[in-house]
């Protein structure tokens, strides 16, 4: 079985056509799962609906503890982009080494349909998340990156090694 413990992030965000503001509704993981006829055994659980920018410690913290109660060995956690390498950096703090955990997220958000980014992520992760090794990952752009040699590109929007 594989843990999918949803944060929120750009993954997650609904467009408002009147005021042209994005929001939260509810996670979009279930459905996603179905399109891509994945017949994996998923379960997924909604930890919070927030933008990575607004992300507390105390935020970072219920993510961690999940991850630790959490039974299955294979964790996803999808994620805002912009703090998603502090977050990853305090899972691997937290003595997780029995598990493996991949972070991911999306430029786009999923409801804007085929300009998102996020299908192709979520689909990465779950092949990435059943292959690697015991530990914490980040799975963006179709790569994955240990979570300490990996950045968010703000001028090209990619994540990339840190060289």
């Amino acid at each position: 079985m594989i843990q999918v413990f949803v944060t929120g992030g750009t993954f997650d965000k609904e467009y408002n056509f009147i005021t042209g503001e994005l929001y939260f509704k509810d996670t979009h993981l279930k459905d996603m799962f179905q399109l891509g006829r994945c017949t994996l055994d998923i379960d997924v659980r909604t930890l919070m609906m927030i933008d990575s920018l607004e992300m507390t410690d105390e935020d970072r913290n219920i993510i961690v503890h999940s991850c630790k109660k959490s039974i299955h060995d294979k964790i996803i956690v999808t994620h805002g982009t912009d703090t998603m390498v502090k977050t990853a950096e305090l899972l691997a703090s937290a003595n997780l080494e029995d598990k493996t955990i991949v972070l991911t997220g999306a430029m786009v958000p999923y409801a804007f349909g085929t300009s998102s980014d996020g299908f192709f992520n979520l689909g990465s992760t779950l092949a990435f998340v059943q292959t690697l090794p015991k530990g914490v990952y980040i799975s963006m752009n179709g790569r994955i990156f240990y979570w300490n040699n990996v950045r968010k590109n703000r001028k090209t929007g990619f994540f990339e090694e840190i060289v």
